[in-house]
């Protein structure tokens, strides 16, 4: 009998890697997303500067009882739909495929624009540390190290990253810790004041501004759930770490707002930030610790960034690879290399992506901090904020037609305050969006973010109409993931056809 030759194993996979991830590591990717001490350092000071407000820490904790209001339902639904799609998933089982798709169309540019961003903050910030040093080099070739480190780290297991995440997050919520603790033990008049969370200036007109910029801080914590796929037993690894990534990113954000306020009293903290800028908590704490201590804050602020880099890096890849192995993206983006488990194309197509608009930044000679760091996070974080906004209301209606053993308040209270509440913030950033990105009231771009958000999801609509119409057995799978089970769709749409289900998923590709 002849010996027949082994299988060569396909360059190609479709699926992720399975059992990868737990709770610790999967809290990492949300919270490194969330960027704690780059929001710390970054924006907070910011936000005491610019809107002036001594409720930056009440505001942040009242962004983390929204948040966690939403996290509520949105584990809740993860218990029962696990897909690497995350938001467009479980948009498209609540509200319909139409709409997931729609839903997808804004979550592709939003997570990219988000990680693009963030090499002009990563970019400058290493540039300005390495010419302390006495090395002068442009932010754009430190932006391209990272970049490389980030295409690298996109290809391999995704364990790996969340190793590398782990060390950096660490060291990083320890010396925000130390600062903290820094600040505190040295406050204004030899007086603690806890003066900045009461709640009165969350009435006055400026709430509005001050919640949309509290909540951005906390975008990128949604990454949890992209990972599901690859978690181990994702049904409760994913909801306790994405509760504990709100939790942790709350905590942190608030605590180190009141510390610098305690620090420069209540009555000075925004004058004080207004001075300082970003080099304001450098500036509090220097005079009481060796520079060493301060000089380590410096690199854990860059590799803060880094670490954001990286999560969303895998955000954006995931996303792909679940609208390419669905069909709605053409199929080679649904393939992953059977060995790391990563999804090739969509990760090499972000890389791809941010060189090419890293390089036209720095050809047109852009101020990095501005008009890369600033104003790309920030067109990203609306359409993320719209994200958030359709998945509080797909888990209502989820879980309206079929509350399937959940808890009324997981299944209904919880959603509806959620949406409630998000509904309200995302009206403030759409009317105030021209002041967020500070442009003149008469600049297009007060409307045209906003608009060009409701053209893509409209193109998102219009695709999958015509794939409904063109190629039924493709618009069947969208949202379905691996799972080709019967689903929990809207009534009102024609189930999985029982002839596909068993067929291997992605081999009926539209595009194929």
């Amino acid at each position: 009998m002849a010996r027949k030759d082994p299988v060569e194993p396909d360059i190609i996979a479709r699926a992720l890697a399975k059992n990868r991830l737990g709770v610790p590591s999967v809290v990492f990717f949300g919270v490194a997303g969330a960027a704690p001490l780059t929001v710390i350092i970054g924006a907070i000071s910011a936000i005491y500067a610019i809107i002036g407000s001594t409720a930056v820490p009440i505001a942040y904790l009242v962004v983390a009882g929204i948040l966690s209001l939403f996290t509520v339902g949105f584990v809740a639904m993860s218990r029962h739909i696990v897909n690497s799609g995350a938001f467009y998933s479980y948009i498209s089982h609540g509200l319909g495929r139409v709409t997931g798709v729609g839903a997808a169309f804004v979550a592709l540019p939003a997570y990219s624009l988000m990680q693009i961003g963030l090499f002009g903050l990563f970019g400058s910030a290493a540039s300005g540390i390495l010419a302390q040093l006495g090395v002068h080099v442009s932010w754009y070739t430190c932006a391209i190290g990272a970049w490389f480190a980030v295409a690298v780290l996109g290809l391999l297991w995704v364990d790996l990253s969340g190793r590398v995440l782990a060390v950096l997050l660490v060291a990083e919520i320890s010396i925000v810790l130390i600062y903290d603790l820094v600040m505190v033990a040295h406050p204004a008049d030899g007086t603690v004041s806890f003066a900045t969370f009461n709640p009165a200036p969350l009435l006055t007109p400026v709430v509005g501004s001050l919640l949309v910029l509290a909540i951005a801080g906390f975008v990128g914590f949604e990454a949890t759930v992209v990972l599901s796929e690859e978690a181990k037993d994702p049904k409760k690894t994913i909801a306790r770490a994405t509760h504990w990534a709100v939790l942790l990113a709350g905590t942190l954000c608030a605590a180190s707002a009141w510390a610098m306020s305690v620090s420069t009293g209540p009555d000075k903290i925004a004058a004080v930030a207004a001075e300082h800028q970003t080099d304001l908590v450098f500036a509090l704490v220097s005079p009481h610790l060796p520079r060493a201590f301060v000089d380590v804050g410096y690199v854990l602020f860059m590799t803060s960034v880094f670490a954001a880099l990286l999560a969303f890096h895998a955000a954006v890849a995931r996303y792909q690879f679940a609208l390419g192995r669905e069909g709605v993206l053409p199929g080679a983006w649904g393939r992953t290399h059977p060995r790391t488990g990563a999804p090739l194309l969509g990760s090499l197509t972000q890389s791809l992506l941010a060189v090419i608009v890293l390089s036209a930044y720095f050809a047109a000679n852009a101020e990095p901090l501005v008009f890369v760091f600033a104003w790309l996070t920030t067109i990203g974080g609306l359409g993320v904020l719209i994200l958030m906004w359709a998945a509080s209301a797909a888990v209502i209606a989820f879980f309206v037609r079929n509350r399937r053993e959940e808890h009324v308040w997981r299944a209904y209270v919880a959603p509806f305050l959620a949406f409630l509440l998000l509904s309200v913030v995302l009206a403030a950033t759409v009317i105030g969006f021209g002041e967020l990105l500070q442009v003149p009231g008469n600049s297009p771009f007060q409307w045209l973010i906003p608009v060009a958000y409701a053209a893509v999801a409209a193109i998102g609509f219009g695709w999958a109409l015509y794939m409904r119409s063109a190629r039924p057995e493709v618009y069947m799978a969208i949202g379905r993931g691996a799972d080709r089970g019967v689903g929990f769709f809207r009534d009102d749409e024609e189930p999985f056809p029982p002839a596909l289900r068993d067929e291997p998923v992605g081999a009926r590709s539209y595009w194929s």
